[in-house]
């Protein structure tokens, strides 16, 4: 084998290490083998010639930083980086279908008063019934008056704050 073979095999090596720590939890171990091949390879490309390691070197310092962005963009859209990368907002289905979590649905557009300070989280009185909600990041005092404008999935339920309603406003049913 001659020197240029040996210095590309552990460029390629090198290449093949570090994408292995994409893929196993070595905690950077293939990490460092994978950029001491990868030096190794370029100071092989220098002992066969300077040109050839000063090709080598340039390439490398130019094609490592293009295949890390290649990868960043392709990873999150490979099936393993979306089993990876979980979104924060994902909740499991059954919880979203949980009787709790549909009963808290029909609070949405009702109207309650703090029990406790919002800080932006808290204590609703809802027609009798206390459940834990959240503001949109004000800050309230007990006993304000509050309108429920969503639920989230997970049961959490956001209000914001409003002028105490008048009759008029509120819905009726005929009796």
């Amino acid at each position: 084998m001659n020197e240029l073979t040996i210095a590309w095999a552990l460029i390629a090596l090198g290449v093949v290490l570090i994408g292995g720590e994409l893929l196993l939890p070595t905690g950077g171990i293939l990490l460092g083998f994978g950029c001491a091949a990868m030096v190794g390879g370029i100071m092989v490309g220098f002992l066969h010639d300077s040109y050839t390691g000063l090709y080598m070197l340039i390439g490398v310092c130019l094609a490592f930083p293009a295949l890390g962005t290649l990868l960043l963009y392709l990873w999150p859209r490979s099936p393993m980086g979306r089993r990876l990368m979980r979104e924060g907002d994902r909740v499991d289905d059954t919880l979203a279908a949980s009787p709790a979590a549909l009963e808290l649905e029909n609070l949405r557009g009702r109207y309650g008063k703090t029990i406790s300070a919002m800080r932006p989280s808290g204590l609703v009185d809802f027609d009798g019934r206390r459940v834990d909600a959240m503001t949109e990041g004000m800050m309230l005092e007990p006993g304000q008056t509050v309108r429920c404008i969503e639920v989230k999935p997970g049961g959490r339920v956001i209000v914001r704050a409003v002028d105490q309603p008048k009759l008029e406003d509120l819905e009726t049913t005929d009796l």
